[in-house]
């Protein structure tokens, strides 16, 4: 059972995204938060597996929340999934930085909002499609990017940061480079702990921060 804690300023919002989440057999609301300080206190004392966060909450709000979930190692296996209003909202970026594993439009369809919920709980990152790219590379492309910045890893690890910064996953890695899927999450993983990065989010944070991205794309 998927263990949920929903924040959000607003209940009537809450209410609905509680209903939703307790329709499926997988899930369960352990707890609803009106502030990011509470969100962060339910994360503890239920020990939630995924806390979907509004970003906008009055007091400590929905990237301050993130990071300090992010932040203490006894709540590591939790995972934050963060819902906006706007795709073009400079503050997801600063989510994703601060540790979201990844988020979704409030007005996205339930099916794919529970959808997204399993995949944040199974470990993996979820980034709205279509939005993130042109959203990250816009408030992250550097014009003097830190070539040292990504000194520490092989061409071939360099080669798959480029890859999961352009969106593709374990299974479209392994196809593009012609390895197992086993290999493919291996790299991943490696990456996962030469950049001290918490999941996949951070990895395509850091491709587009390091100019890994754009330097592959130009």
């Amino acid at each position: 059972m998927i263990r949920v804690v929903l924040a959000d300023d607003q209940e009537l919002v809450r209410s609905a995204f509680a209903m939703l989440v307790r329709s499926a057999p997988d899930m369960d609301v352990v707890g609803e938060a009106a502030d990011g300080a509470e969100a962060v206190r339910l994360a503890r004392d239920t020990r939630a597996d995924v806390v979907v966060m509004d970003l906008r909450m009055p007091g400590v709000d929905g990237i301050a929340a993130t990071a300090t979930i992010a932040a203490d190692e006894g709540l590591a296996g939790v995972r934050v999934l963060i819902l906006t209003t706007f795709e073009s909202d400079e503050n997801v970026v600063a989510a994703l930085r601060a540790g979201a594993s990844g988020f979704l439009v409030k007005d996205t369809k339930p099916a794919n909002l529970l959808a997204a919920i399993r995949t944040v709980a199974g470990g993996e990152a979820l980034l709205s499609p279509g939005a993130t790219q042109a959203l990250i590379g816009r408030v992250l492309r550097q014009p003097d990017p830190a070539p040292g910045a990504l000194a520490v890893l092989t061409d071939r690890e360099r080669e798959v940061l480029t890859l999961i910064g352009r969106g593709l996953n374990n299974a479209e890695l392994a196809e593009r480079l012609v390895i197992s899927p086993l290999t493919a999450k291996t790299y991943v993983s490696r990456l996962l702990t030469k950049l001290d990065a918490r999941d996949r989010a951070q990895l395509v944070i850091a491709a587009y921060e390091s100019g890994l991205v754009r330097a592959a794309t130009q």
